[in-house]
């Protein structure tokens, strides 16, 4: 089985993909794609919050047109997602589409396969083999009694044998369903049989709730096992979220860092203040930060100072103090107390030490 730097490196936009480049960012706008202006709006929010390439569904002719003027002002590349029909792969290639999402074995023989391979290798742009269980032929469906990994390779193999024919090579794939076992075990046969650099995730993981845990835990066994060489979080909502999950996930891998990493307990009968507000405080500030440091909000003296004093900046939380009937706490700013804080005062002590630190 391959990992990260044993797969292949494709360019979406100039943004290298596998070969143990760095695992990026993807999401897919929910506007109506007609819709430039809203459309715009979503991927400059989306590139803002760190989305590093971007999705956008073309389903006709219009939407098709609309790729064009949106690709103009993008900040960062975008995917054209196409499904049946080749026409529209045809013309987002030709307004500027950075990578193409399709199917080959969908949008109408071999001979429109060719034409859209032909046209993708003269733009020098990518194209991604996506498999779901959601959509796998009928074929495989009664081969395999239903949806199988061994199924889905199958399926993928197909259509990747479709692009090789046309001695076209500058693909990535993605195979997913909604179950995260499922997910892994079709990874883990793909790996055996191909080296094109892997789109990961769970796809309709669900809600922000749900479907974060289910993409926490599909995606991240995944990356443990050296598998994955960029991700899209599929959450039901606003897709900042998921972008917001995606990096926390790498983050949390030591993949990839985007700012201050929080570290906060979950208090017992210990804990002599409100740290859950405490916490969110400092965390809030820190979500706009993109200082790769390590902060410690502890509760208590049992791990408060260990885990403090191993943090860039931290706050330990003591006992109530005898002299006055205040609870106090102490910041560690690398590994030495630099700040005895009274509890009115904890959060935004430690905000002016970040505050200090990441200038």
């Amino acid at each position: 089985m391959y990992t990260r730097d044993q797969t292949k490196t494709i360019y979406v936009g100039g943004i290298p993909i596998g070969g143990g480049n760095p695992v990026t960012i993807q999401s897919m706008t929910n506007t109506d794609t007609r819709n430039i202006s809203a459309t715009r709006t979503q991927i400059q929010a989306l590139a803002d919050a760190g989305c590093e390439i971007v999705r956008v569904a073309v389903p006709d002719n219009e939407s098709a047109e609309a790729f064009k003027e949106i690709k103009k002002l993008s900040p960062i590349p975008v995917v054209a997602d196409i499904h049946f029909d080749y026409r529209l792969a045809l013309a987002a290639i030709k307004n500027g589409a950075d990578k193409l999402r399709i199917n080959p074995g969908n949008i109408g023989g071999e001979n429109n396969v060719r034409m859209v391979a032909e046209a993708a290798k003269s733009a020098g742009i990518p194209i991604r083999v996506g498999v779901n269980g959601g959509s796998l032929e009928k074929e495989l469906l009664n081969k395999y009694g239903g949806v199988t990994a061994e199924a889905l390779c199958e399926s993928i193999l197909r259509h990747v044998k479709m692009l090789e024919s046309n001695s076209f090579y500058n693909i990535a794939l993605a195979i997913k369903t909604s179950n995260v076992p499922l997910t892994l075990a079709a990874h883990r046969l793909l790996c055996e049989k191909l080296n094109y650099p892997l789109h990961i995730g769970i796809t309709e993981a669900g809600t922000p709730y749900r479907g974060t845990i289910k993409s926490a835990v599909g995606i991240g066994a995944l990356l443990a096992m050296g598998i994955g060489d960029t991700v899209r979080v599929s959450l039901t909502g606003d897709p900042i979220e998921e972008v917001r999950v995606a990096k926390e996930i790498l983050q949390a891998f030591g993949l990839r860092s985007f700012g201050p990493k929080i570290i906060s307990c979950p208090t017992c009968g210990r804990c002599k203040v409100d740290l859950a507000a405490i916490a969110q405080k400092v965390e809030s500030f820190c979500d706009a930060l993109n200082t790769p440091i390590t902060v410690a909000v502890m509760g208590c003296v049992v791990n408060g100072p260990g885990e403090a004093r191993e943090a860039d900046l931290g706050l330990a939380c003591g006992d109530v103090s005898l002299s006055d009937g205040k609870v106090y706490g102490v910041i560690f700013q690398k590994g030495q107390i630099v700040e005895k804080v009274s509890e009115d005062q904890l959060a935004e002590a430690l905000i002016t030490r970040i505050t200090a630190l990441k200038l």
